[in-house]
């Protein structure tokens, strides 16, 4: 967790690394997701932190206030490795695993949907089950959404900020 008394300098930073760490399997399977979601109508967000203080790896935003979240695994042991991912689920309507095309989708629980995806776009070749989030946690939700997009965009044009 970050101390509140951070320069927003350091913040940015600090998640730019985090990103940078990751795998180039891992950053190009997440901008095919950022893609796929853009040409559905949604707009994503990476790197997105939840309220429980987890760090989803992609959550969009739908025209109808709807949220999904897509966590990203490179690999088998990616996937076997993280235990973190059902504590996303009360924070989104659909819950997908976006996985390469090589990946052994019989592995991911049946209850979530999966993508396929490369560094181009994704594909659903599951669908997610409906789960309607409760209408706080969503409005909520929307605002810290709305903020982190906002707070991304101005340090497009002001990077000092």
């Amino acid at each position: 967790m970050l101390p509140l008394h951070m320069p927003l300098s350091a913040i940015t930073a600090e998640r730019r690394s985090r990103f940078d760490n990751s795998s180039p399997l891992t950053r190009s399977l997440t901008r095919g997701v950022c893609r796929m979601l853009t040409e559905i109508g949604y707009g994503p967000l990476t790197e997105f932190r939840l309220p429980n203080r987890r760090r989803c790896d992609v959550i969009g935003l739908g025209s109808a206030n709807e949220f999904v979240i897509v966590e990203v695994k490179s690999s088998v042991a990616d996937f076997r490795g993280d235990a973190k991912w059902p504590e996303y689920i009360p924070y989104c309507d659909k819950f997908y695993f976006a996985v390469p095309e090589s990946f052994p989708a019989d592995i991911l629980p049946e209850d979530c949907g999966y993508m396929i995806a490369d560094s181009y776009g994704a594909a659903i070749r599951r669908e997610a089950s409906d789960q309607p989030l409760a209408t706080l946690r969503r409005r909520r939700q929307m605002l810290r959404f709305a903020l982190t997009a906002s707070e991304r965009l101005n340090r497009l044009s002001d990077p000092r900020s």
